[in-house]
């Protein structure tokens, strides 16, 4: 495990997400940062497209929630 160094503003803007997405701060700056790796990897795809492919790899049945 490393330290990421950050702006002041970028954290700040951080630290309020993770409250929204209810996530730590680390939990929220790793999502982003894994998002932006993804998006970068996959320019032709959009945003809703990234997060149902992550879920199929992860053998997530979203049909479940829909169905709730």
């Amino acid at each position: 495990m490393g330290i990421v160094k950050i702006s002041d503003d970028l954290h700040e803007e951080v630290r309020k997400a993770s409250t929204v997405m209810v996530r730590s701060i680390n939990a929220q700056a790793e999502y982003w940062i894994k998002l932006g790796m993804l998006a970068e990897a996959n320019p032709g795809l959009t945003y809703q497209e990234i997060i149902r492919e992550q879920m199929r790899l992860a053998n997530v049945d979203i049909g479940v929630a829909a169905d709730g």
